[in-house]
């Protein structure tokens, strides 16, 4: 009877981590040596302050609940149900108990002798870290950081599927091109061809006495800037050669590498001593060698989308982008690189969108064909977050023009967002349900008028007013003509600096979806309605990070930086003393886009509406970790900008 026992707990026990961790003969000394305890309702297992137990507890059936007293009223921290792990921090750091624990329905509670459980926590590298970052219930005051939260996860994921798309995980090798093919300043044409023909290379570095890279000259310069002019083979190098070069360190990693050449269009890559221009030239690679190192890539498919006229083909290319997203999610690659790839195949459909729409518009307004405009992303997108094809959030901004050519121009704008809009909805994006799109006369203006808009939300910040200043703050120049964008972010800057209190209602408005730990398996989950009893990711989890990290960053005027977790990173810069607090919200964001986006994978779906229930163990512990950064990112708000002071 005994031996049956012990196999129904080996087997309980196996599915759960950090037991799933255990060879099959370490678990079954566990598993021998256990207790199995019986709770009624409302029995307390532990209370506060007591002296920690010879042993930790795993909920087998019913549910646990750890509270604690605040203002004399009992509230309750944690909720523990089947397979979770609890009154492990006491045996820790060997203090009393700092919560109660106590049954909240009748309970059956198997006890692990911590005795039997230290050798293998000093030697079992996964279990010591499963408990020392934080996963087993109740150890609120160890979860200093993210970093071990991940590192246990990691442990958990797949490897990597070396034959998948063999796509950047950022432990490949930087290979570049060593010696380079080079010539110094005042070089005849004539004698740098000869080099590029005998080495049988397709361009050639240009470098001062210093062996500094001052240029470089590729087939495509000799074509264009030599033969089409008619220039004499005597012509000195640098008379043609296309500068200044990009460089880099060596020491940057390849996934660095590979998105800057994807994003800027880069052919060849310069590699010098310090990174810089001013430094000894070290070796050199170009987007051929890319595309050979990596197979099936993304730069391939960005290459296809910039060429395509044809809108179905358009579409085509962008499902495909879905299985790239799904492959990276599973192999975890950095959400950083996700981002910034997806991001990428998203700003060139519009970039297509709206080479196409000019050629077809162009010629039925001359007077307005030259007009400058810039199309933003705003929201997700402008954050350059859209992993999925969620609902679209855009505008257009155009430059102003004499009143007599007002309405042309308007016209003009319209048609043109029109037509880009369309090729998005073709591309499988949804529609803004509020006509938060470009299409929508609205919110295609020209500079003045948007600069009117931003005016009257920051002077008159009402809860309309702020609820705008959510998703047109984020906006980010996508095409055209960037100078417009800029524009209107000097603007915005000036608006704040005169309006300072508007910062203040900002802040008080990123407070109003409180950090989501509720009472259903801790998840704040939703009452009625369509996605009943499911949990609001984007609402309860993502958005309160993303509003708290929009108000910091507008209270540092930093431009330029429109990511969530990258804000967090600059924030952690601007302020060395809460910079453990600001890294571990950006990784906080970065977890909530992974899972969100998996579940939307998945289901077909936004992935916004998750069932607590569906997620693993693991994972639903991982999120509910993920939590705990929201309330102090927010307390710091309420600090900051004396949120308790300020009026309604």
């Amino acid at each position: 009877m005994a031996n049956v026992i012990v196999n129904r707990i080996i087997d309980f026990l196996k599915k759960y981590p950090p037991f799933s961790f255990l060879s099959s003969e370490l678990l079954g000394q566990v598993a021998a040596e256990v207790d199995l305890l019986y709770f009624e309702k409302e029995e307390f297992l532990f209370q506060k302050g007591e002296p920690a137990k010879s042993y930790f507890f795993v909920v087998k059936e019913g549910a646990i609940k750890l509270t604690d007293k605040a203002a004399g009223v009992e509230e309750t921290v944690e909720f523990c149900d089947e397979g979770d792990v609890f009154g492990v921090l006491a045996l820790l750091v060997k203090r009393p108990y700092i919560l109660n624990a106590r049954a909240n329905e009748p309970s059956l509670i198997i006890a692990v002798p911590v005795g039997i459980f230290e050798k293998i926590l000093n030697e079992n590298s996964q279990v010591s870290l499963y408990f020392a970052s934080g996963f087993a219930s109740g150890q609120v005051v160890v979860r200093s950081g993210l970093s071990q939260t991940q590192q246990v996860r990691d442990l958990l994921g797949r490897k990597p599927d070396e034959n998948g798309l063999m796509l950047l995980s950022g432990q490949r090798t930087l290979q570049y091109s060593h010696p380079v093919v080079q010539c110094p300043v005042g070089t005849s044409v004539f004698k740098a061809v000869t080099q590029m023909s005998k080495a049988s290379v397709g361009s050639i570095m240009v470098v001062d006495e210093n062996q500094h890279p001052k240029g470089i000259i590729t087939d495509k310069d000799l074509r264009n800037r030599l033969i089409a002019k008619g220039l004499s083979y005597d012509t000195p190098v640098e008379a043609i050669m296309s500068q200044p070069v990009v460089t880099a360190s060596k020491e940057l990693e390849f996934s660095d590498v590979y998105l800057n050449m994807v994003k800027h269009r880069l052919h060849h890559l310069v590699f010098t001593e310090d990174g810089s221009p001013d430094s000894p030239l070290l070796g050199i690679i170009s987007d051929h060698d890319i595309l050979l190192s990596q197979g099936n890539s993304p730069a391939v498919l960005i290459k296809a989308l910039q060429e395509s006229e044809d809108i179905h083909e358009m579409a085509k290319l962008r499902n495909q982008a879905e299985g790239m997203l799904k492959y990276y999610l599973e192999n975890e690659l950095s959400i950083d690189f996700i981002a910034g790839i997806l991001t990428e195949i998203n700003d060139t459909i519009i970039r297509s969108a709206i080479r196409l729409a000019l050629t077809k518009l162009q010629p039925s307004f001359p007077e307005v064909q030259e007009l400058d405009f810039c199309f933003l992303g705003l929201g997700s997108e402008g954050r350059g977050e859209q992993l999925l094809r969620t609902d679209l959030d855009n505008a257009l901004v155009y430059q102003d023009v004499p009143e007599h050519l007002q309405e042309k121009a308007q016209s003009f704008m319209h048609l043109l967002s029109r037509d880009v809009l369309d090729v998005l909805f073709a591309c499988g994006f949804h529609s803004c349900p509020a006509e938060m799109m470009a299409n929508n006369p609205q919110w295609c203006q020209p500079l003045s008028q948007w600069k009117r808009y931003f005016s009257q939300w920051i002077r008159e910040p009402n809860p309309r007013s702020l609820m705008m200043g959510t998703i047109f703050f984020d906006f980010r120049a996508v095409a055209g003509k960037h100078s417009l964008a800029d524009a209107l972010t000097q603007h915005v800057y000036e608006e704040i600096r005169q309006e300072k209190v508007f910062l203040n209602f900002f802040a008080k408005n990123a407070l109003l979806n409180p950090p989501p730990l509720g009472f259903f398996r801790n998840f704040m989950v939703e009452k009625s309605g369509e996605h009943a009893e499911k949990f609001d990711i984007k609402l309860r989890a993502m958005m309160p990070l993303a509003d708290a990290a929009r108000v910091l960053i507008l209270s540092h005027q930093v431009v330029g930086i429109n990511n969530t977790f990258k804000r967090y990173e600059k924030l952690a810069e601007l302020e060395p003393n809460q910079a453990s607090l600001f890294k571990d919200a950006g990784k906080a964001y970065e977890i909530f886009m992974r899972i969100r986006a998996l579940e939307g994978l998945a289901n077909e779906s936004s992935g916004r509406f998750i069932q607590p229930d569906s997620l693993g163990k693991l994972q639903r512990q991982l999120l509910k970790n993920a939590f705990f950064p929201i309330d102090e990112i927010q307390k710091i708000l309420k600090v900051r900008f004396q949120l308790d002071y300020f009026g309604n």
